[in-house]
């Protein structure tokens, strides 16, 4: 059987969607609960990161030991992957050795190389251009909130990076929408976010603006990974689109806020707004090793019964 793959948000479709935030609530409940639940048992997770991470590895590497399985990590700087062995090869070898494959790496082509070698599932940790876990989880987040999120608004204020990328594409899928707002220079590019279109995204030059009537307001670091030697001109040009307490009273009263962390307290989000009331930064890191998992369960055993 061809594998499922989780490359880009849009991989899945609203009803799969749909089950899996269903399957994360159940996974999260049995998990508060001190229940055992290990439908993986005897399955392998083989982690390969070329970009250091702290959330990623932990909600991937814990939820498959909770699931019953286990977890190996790889760093392409300890393997043949850092020595220039093909990426295809790789994934000849690794499939066969394993159940499931994450990947954090730089280039989406890279991942998806990967994935057309691969005999077993492969998901996207983290590339240049996406971050479809970090979304999965951060709509659940939203949905045990709030609520559905259709038809809802998105405040997305600051650099339009790989995690703008995938709300952008959630949008479409789920059918909600982005409201969003960079400096010059740092809009969205269509083509690279991996849009069908435009209908469920609008762009904003004031960042107050795009934020004004939000049911979530959400941001990243300025200097993502990989840009470090632009750190000083990012700094600058953003320093008009730090969401702080006046932008947050834009959005509606019961607006929520998220950030995927690390944050820098004082560049993109003041302390007053990720420290106060409206912020669920903390749920949200939580609830990445609740939807993986079920996202986990998905690719490698289908929909499974209640």
């Amino acid at each position: 059987m061809t594998p499922r793959h989780f490359l880009q948000f849009k991989d899945l479709t609203r009803a799969e969607l749909a089950y899996l935030f269903e399957r994360t609530r159940w996974i999260k409940d049995k998990f508060k609960r001190y229940e055992a639940y290990h439908p993986l048992h005897d399955r392998t997770l083989v982690m390969i990161f070329e970009k250091a991470s702290t959330r990623t590895r932990l909600s991937f590497e814990a939820g498959m030991q909770q699931l019953g399985g286990s977890a190996i990590y790889l760093n392409t700087r300890d393997s043949q992957l850092g020595r220039g062995e093909p990426v295809e090869d790789a994934a000849q070898v690794i499939s066969r050795m394993s159940d499931v494959v994450m990947i954090r790496t730089f280039e989406q082509e890279i991942i998806e190389r990967f994935s057309a070698n691969s005999r077993v599932p492969v998901i996207n940790g983290l590339t240049n251009e996406y971050h479809p876990c970090q979304i999965l989880a951060d709509i659940f987040t939203f949905i045990e909130q709030r609520g559905p999120i259709q038809g809802k608004t998105v405040a997305w204020i600051g650099d339009s990076n790989n995690v703008c990328n995938t709300w952008l594409q959630a949008a479409e899928v789920l059918d909600f929408n982005v409201h969003v707002s960079t400096p010059p220079g740092y809009e969205v590019e269509p083509e690279r976010a991996g849009l069908y279109g435009t209908d469920h995204f609008e762009e904003f030059a004031d960042p107050m603006d795009a934020a004004r009537g939000a049911d979530l307001v959400t941001t990243d670091v300025w200097t993502s990974m990989g840009f470090e030697a632009e750190n000083e001109a990012r700094c600058k040009a953003f320093a008009d689109w730090q969401i702080d307490g006046e932008m947050m009273k834009a959005a509606k009263p019961d607006a929520v806020f998220m950030h995927c962390l690390p944050a820098h307290r004082g560049e993109e989000v003041a302390a007053e707004v990720i420290d106060g009331a409206q912020s669920v930064v903390w749920d949200e890191a939580e609830n990445r090793l609740h939807a993986q998992k079920a996202l986990l369960e998905f690719l490698l055993l289908g929909r499974v019964q209640p």
